[in-house]
């Protein structure tokens, strides 16, 4: 048989990816949707090569306003799947059959499948599946993702679906007054489409989509019989045309589950709603959070993540690879000059990076597991009601929470939020949260600088926490993210047992994309800072001090003297924190000492640095490294996402814009306040920066944008 193409369709957290992982096992490719940002997830069924299994973004409909929902729109339209297979919710069943009445509409034949069965027969509901079958017109299965029960019989259905009837296609029925309507725009529309999607451009023209009215190339003819007809129906109902479907799909679903249901327990609190009065209490909710994340990151930074992240960077990268492959290069009679770069270059700049692997993959594993038994979405809706005060959707508290760890996770991360402004406002200030890799240059400036003063390393955090919170003001107010962050609408999923294989299936993706995306830019990375280092411009090679990176740094020193650190060495060592910010450390560490090697917090280069900076100009260089641009893996991930170059010049400028009147102001305010400086033209400048910031976080935006939502009944709002 030629090869069929299913596409997988359900809402968020109806155990669609569950079953698209039961289906295909290891035989998975993940990527991007053409254009946009949107992840897109394919695979073969495990005992059926030629059946292609496509998983679709999660959406609750059809409507094209967000980038999820254009993409399956686009994918169920244009790429003309053999059938669609609805994951649906039984726990949730009223609101998941909205969106698979409009799958019913595509012109495709569906199969639906009724996850977690179990979990209804434990809440007391009861479905006849024979009786939704024949209400919907369509195949009906349960399954059970969690127990992998009923997903042979899904596949089994499935395929005599497609053998047997495979033009065979079902409509939701509608007011007569409704079908009247829809059939007469089917007249109108005659051979401008094709007959299996006849019935979907009625009703989204119907709904005056101006999506299908771009799609299609209609006359002025055919643009007016189809405005009369609808301006008829909306007569006859008073209501808007768009409302009336609605209306009448729910209308539709309520008879379908008065046909097919039973709930035994219906006047008693589910378990799940037991836990929400707690965890999503107003006043339990952020210190239930609080204790939480402090127990994830205790795990994946400070006991089993740091013992890993230990043994990679002092026995793995320190002495087993280097030894080895130092050993192998000499048997070899390899050039000295190589030998120093793969070893000095490549696996010192690459190992740098692998070696928080061990804390990562602990903390992709903590997440995955808070993220299948639910809480997840509690956090995100808790938050809501803090960012939502900074014009930020709760859903950006998500990447900023995973980018304390590593920002290249964080900023994909930012891809769940729906509206296009919050998304790239997301990404532009994700990366100002310190993540793991600049926690060394935290240490060096504390331990070198402020011995005694535990107050060094907790500020960068609510320096980062603040930059988050007032560029949010005030990037709001302008044009290019002015608006209201868009209603946080979701589903608040029922508590469950998280499945061994669905979490470490994550934890293995997402560990593989930080090595594949990060390792990749480091490793080309490593040869240039290697190669620059080595040798100068006529290509000899020289002293560090005379090489074309320290020749480099001279010319940019200039530039970062108004912050207090005007110094070739700063200027290197930022630069090569571009690459990997912990490099900053191995940096000083040969710049200053001459050392080979330095301990994580640079203890050896202490008193060294001091001849060169302050105080004042160590914590301005803190500054400035927190919250400038991040690492070259990092934007290329900042890259991925906001999809454009320009975009992408943008956050990188405003991120490096940002960091640089920070530190100018810390370091000038500082110098005067805490090192006797005297008041001169820099410091005034630095007042009139201030007044600047304050000015465009406390003034009132020219226009307000207002974004109108339809809101999905039986969905909790934050």
């Amino acid at each position: 048989m030629n090869q069929w193409q299913l596409a997988l369709t359900g809402n968020p957290n109806s155990g669609k990816t569950s079953v698209f992982n039961l289906l295909t096992g290891a035989t998975q490719s993940v990527g991007n949707w053409p254009g946009v940002t949107v992840e897109r997830k394919s695979g073969t069924y495990r005992k059926n090569k030629q059946i292609l299994i496509q998983d679709l973004p999660g959406i609750y409909s059809l409507a094209p306003y967000t980038p999820e929902e254009i993409v399956a729109r686009d994918y169920l339209l244009q790429g003309r799947p053999t059938a669609i297979v609805n994951i649906v919710d039984g726990t949730n069943l009223e609101r998941n059959l909205y969106l698979t009445t409009q799958l019913m509409e595509t012109g495709s034949p569906v199969m639906v499948a009724v996850n977690m069965m179990d979990l209804m027969k434990k809440n007391g509901r009861t479905i006849n599946l024979e009786k939704l079958a024949y209400g919907l017109g369509v195949p009906v299965v349960g399954i059970s993702a969690i127990k992998k029960q009923g997903i042979d019989e899904l596949m089994k259905t499935t395929t005599h679906m497609i053998e047997n009837n495979p033009e065979t296609v079902h409509y939701p029925s509608y007011d007569a007054r409704v079908e009247a309507a829809l059939d007469e725009i089917s007249d109108v529309l005659g051979n401008t489409v094709c007959p299996s999607q006849t019935r979907w451009y009625a009703t989204k023209l119907f709904e005056r989509d101006t999506r299908a009215y771009e799609e299609l190339d209609l006359s002025s003819l055919q643009r007016k019989e189809i405005e009369e007809i609808v301006a008829i129906a909306e007569k006859i109902f008073q209501d808007s045309s768009d409302a009336i479907l609605v209306n009448e799909r729910y209308e539709f679903i309520t008879k379908l589950m008065a046909l097919c249901t039973v709930d035994e327990k219906s006047h008693f609190l589910k378990m799940s709603d037991h836990i929400d009065r707690v965890v999503t209490h107003r006043v339990l909710a952020l210190p239930i959070f609080a204790f939480i994340m402090w127990g994830m990151y205790y795990l994946a930074i400070q006991s089993i993540g740091g013992f890993g992240t230990d043994w990679v960077n002092d026995v793995l990268f320190g002495s087993i690879v280097p030894d080895f492959v130092e050993k192998t290069l000499v048997q070899w009679q390899v050039a000295s000059w190589m030998q120093d770069l793969i070893i000095n270059g490549i696996i010192a700049g690459v190992g740098a990076v692998l070696g928080f692997l061990p804390q990562l993959i602990v903390l992709f594993l903590c997440l995955a597991i808070l993220e299948d038994c639910g809480y997840m979405s509690r956090i995100a809706f808790v938050m809501d009601r803090i960012f939502r005060k900074f014009g930020l959707s709760g859903k950006s508290f998500i990447p900023m929470l995973i980018a304390t760890g590593c920002g290249v996770p964080g900023v994909m991360a930012s891809r769940t939020i729906e509206n296009e402004k919050d998304r790239r406002l997301t990404v532009m200030i994700t990366t100002f949260m310190p993540c793991s890799a600049k926690l060394p240059i935290i240490a060096l400036v504390a331990g070198a600088f402020f011995p005694n003063a535990s107050w060094v390393a907790p500020s960068a955090y609510f320096l980062g926490i603040t930059s988050i919170v007032l560029s949010g003001i005030a990037l709001k107010k302008t044009r290019l993210f002015s608006g209201d962050p868009a209603p946080f609408i979701m589903e608040l999923p029922a508590y469950h047992l998280p499945q061994l294989r669905s979490i470490l299936n994550q934890t293995f993706l997402r560990a593989k994309s930080f090595v594949k995306k990060a390792g990749t830019i480091i490793f080309v990375s490593t040869i240039f800072i290697w190669f620059t280092f080595k040798f100068n411009f006529v290509l000899l090679e020289v002293p560090g001090e005379q090489s074309m990176l320290a020749t480099f740094g001279g010319w940019l020193a200039p530039i970062f003297k108004p912050l207090g650190w005007g110094v070739w060495q700063g200027a290197v060592a930022t630069i090569t924190g571009l690459v990997a910010k912990e490099n900053v450390i191995g940096t000083f560490g040969i710049l200053y000492g001459h050392l080979g090697s330095v301990s994580d917090n640079g203890k050896e280069v202490w008193s060294l640095l001091h001849a060169d900076f302050t105080p004042v100009a160590a914590y301005s260089f803190l500054v400035f490294n927190l919250l400038c641009a991040p690492c070259f893996a990092a934007i290329g991930a900042i890259r991925r996402e906001m999809g454009t170059l320009k975009w992408t010049m943008t956050a990188i400028g405003y991120q490096c814009g940002l960091a640089y009147l920070v530190s100018f102001m810390t370091y000038q305010f500082g110098h005067v306040l805490f090192e006797g400086g005297t008041i001169g033209l820099e410091t005034a400048l630095s007042v009139l920066v201030l007044a600047f910031l304050v000015y465009q976080i406390i003034r009132k935006p020219k226009e307000r944008i207002i974004e109108v939502t339809t809101v999905v009944p039986s969905m909790k709002e934050g």
